[in-house]
Order: C-alpha cells, then structure tokens, then sequence
C-alpha cells in the first residue's frame, strides 16, 4: 500500500489504482477464506481479535476520534483504518496466524525442560502468541506510517490542504503508539534473542521502504537495470524480513536448535516472496484486455519483461505507450508487458518460493498445523 505519490513527468504516476493492504490479497476470496478459518481453530481462536487490547486502549481509542474528522477527506489514512476494521475478502492478522502456526507445528523442544514455567494452550507457549501479536502491531505500525502523504505533490483538487496535514500528523502518531507498544511487548519477553530479531526485522522494513521510495521516484527512468536478484533482495526487506525472522524467533522462544530455526525462517522468507509475487502478477493473469487491473512499473512481471527485452527496446515500447499529454497509456503497455515472457518468468518464480517453503516445512513431523501452512503456501501460487 505505498502511498506517497509521486507525480512524474515522464510516464506519470506509480500505478493506475490502489494497492491492498492485506499480507495475501489476491487468492481467491472462497477457498481462501476456507484456509484461513481452518487454519484458525487449529490455533485456538480467531487471530482477527490477537491486537484487540491495544486497540481498544485508550490512548488509541483518543487517536480513533480525531481520525474521524479525516471522514470526507481523500487523506489515504482513512482508507487504512477502514480495512483494519473489515475487509471483505481477506484476513488482516495473517502474519501473526503463521507464526502460530509455526510454533503449533514445531511444538516444544527436546530442550523445554529448560525454559521459564510456561502452559502451553493448544500446544503454543504463550510467549509465542505474544510474538504474534507483536508482530501484527509492528505490520500495522508500518502500514499506517505508509499512509503519510508527499505535501510537495499534493494540489487543492486533492482536498484542503489542512485535512491532509491533520492526517500526516495522525499517521506518525497512531504508527508511533502501535509501534511502541510493539517494543514495549517485545522487552517484556526476556529474550535478548528474540529482541535481535525482530529489531533487525525492523530495521529492515526501514531499509525495504526506502528502496521502494526510491525505485517510485526514479521508475522513469528508462536506464534503471534492476536484476531480478536485486528485486528480490529489496522485496525480502519490505515484505518478507518480518515474517521470516518472527517465525525463527518462535522456534528460539520453545528453545529449538539452529536447524528448526533455519527451517522455519525460510518458511517465512518464501512464503513472503511467493506472495509478492502472487499479488503482482494479479493485474497479468487476472485482468481482461478490455479493463486491465492497476499495476506498478516496479511490479516482478514488468521488471522481469524490462530484463528480458533489454533498454533499449524497453524504451521504444515506453515511447509507443506514450500518449498526448506525456502520461503512459497502461492499457497498451499492459498489453505489451503480457505478451511478452516476462509474466511466464514470473509464474515460475512464484511456484519456485512457494515449493521452497512446502520443502523447508515439510522438514518438521505431520500434524494439522504443518498441513496448514503448505495450504496457505499452496493457496499463493495459484492464479
């Protein structure tokens, strides 16, 4: 959901609509709504509610009210909170399901003899839901900090220009709170391991998101020769460093060895890939020709198609997508892009991810647990 906008003059903006929000966005909504809810009883109750006592403080709650006054304004915060909230086709808490799902399947450690006094409820230590939980704040504290809108861009056809600061100054807060609780669940786990873990993952996040800030502003640039390699390296930060390091940290938390650690981080890792690659590939596979889906020009199948023709005639196809005015005429380079190999390139890619994560979980003994996680990596390589 990368919302600052960027008004370029040479191919205009980033993409010609909104990115979701949601950790899977593009599965389709019936059998993945079926994966979810079994995937929820196995770990006890509805992760939908794991962030309810932070958002229910009252502290959050003051913040909720003054983000009422954003209603009627085109400040993309509001949009945010609205899918906290309810979101029809997907579930919001899935990075902290697969951490569950995750510590369910690996189970306690030969070494739990060890650990601080610990009851398990439906086999997940309860420093392992807290971690989930963390989690899911660190994700949310993001996406709303993402939501902080470019000033410089902004014009009056966009809405007054005081609603728009009102609602920068509500992102920075409301991200700040979500994220100080985040580090402030995190100490309380006691485990400096933990806490290397996941402050690196932020860090990352940090780092991801300064890439793709950098990549939208300098996107028309036809000289830029990002590798798929590089693509996928700034895509683990943004999207996948979190969930690869939460679930190593669950193992560290039941005390298990390096290698179930190693596994379950590269679970994560490839699942968190697998999916980029789901949800970028949506507009190529799942749009019509007469009404193509928005994409972005940093998206893995116009990267892929961008590395495959060469700049050269990646330029020329920019200049006859080109239309009067200087603004990029999407249907046809939509067009141009899916008949190319660069979305056949990017299929394989995503089955690649989603295979790596089946093999790295399938490492650890069958269980219902384990049986959840390869549907939900099987659920994002299918289109």
């Amino acid at each position: 959901m990368a919302l600052l906008r960027s008004r370029l003059p040479f191919i205009g903006p980033l993409c010609c609509g909104r990115k979701d929000i949601s950790f899977f966005s593009n599965t389709s909504p019936s059998n993945w709504s079926k994966v979810v809810s079994d995937a929820e009883k196995i770990v006890g109750y509805p992760t939908s509610f794991m962030s309810l006592r932070c958002l229910l403080s009252d502290e959050l709650s003051n913040v909720a009210m003054h983000v009422r006054k954003l209603v009627g304004t085109k400040h993309p915060l509001l949009n945010t909170a609205r899918g906290f909230v309810y979101d029809s086709k997907n579930n919001l808490q899935m990075r902290g399901l697969v951490v569950l799902l995750m510590s369910k399947t690996a189970g306690p450690s030969t070494a739990a003899a060890e650990l601080p006094k610990q009851d398990m409820v439906s086999g997940i230590y309860p420093s392992q839901r807290n971690l989930a939980e963390i989690t899911e704040l660190i994700h949310t504290a993001f996406l709303v900090h993402r939501g902080i809108v470019n000033l410089k861009d902004w014009t009056n056809s966009d809405g007054p220009l005081k609603d728009m600061q009102f609602g920068n100054k509500m992102a920075v807060l409301s991200g700040d709170f979500l994220l100080a609780n985040a580090c402030t669940g995190l100490a309380q786990l006691n485990n400096t391991k933990v806490v290397e873990l996941i402050s690196s993952a932020i860090g990352d996040l940090v780092q991801g998101i300064y890439y793709e800030s950098s990549s939208t502003a300098e996107e028309s640039d036809p000289s830029d020769d990002t590798t798929v390699a590089l693509w996928e390296e700034q895509t683990f930060l943004s999207h996948g460093a979190l969930l690869a390091k939460s679930c190593q940290a669950a193992m560290e938390l039941a005390n298990h060895d390096k290698q179930a650690q190693g596994l379950a981080f590269q679970y994560g890792k490839h699942m968190s890939l697998g999916h980029k690659m789901n949800s970028d590939l949506h507009p190529f596979v799942k749009g019509s020709v007469g009404d193509p889906l928005p994409f972005s020009m940093n998206s893995a199948p116009v990267v892929f198609h961008r590395h495959i023709v060469g700049p050269e005639k990646w330029l020329l196809q920019l200049q006859q997508a080109t239309a009067f005015g200087r603004q990029v005429d999407y249907t046809k380079l939509w067009r141009t892009v899916k008949a190319g190999k660069g979305v056949s390139s990017a299929i394989d890619l995503c089955c690649h991810h989603g295979n790596k994560a089946l093999e790295a979980i399938k490492c650890f003994p069958p269980s219902e647990a384990r049986s959840a996680l390869e549907n939900i990596a099987g659920a994002v390589t299918k289109f």
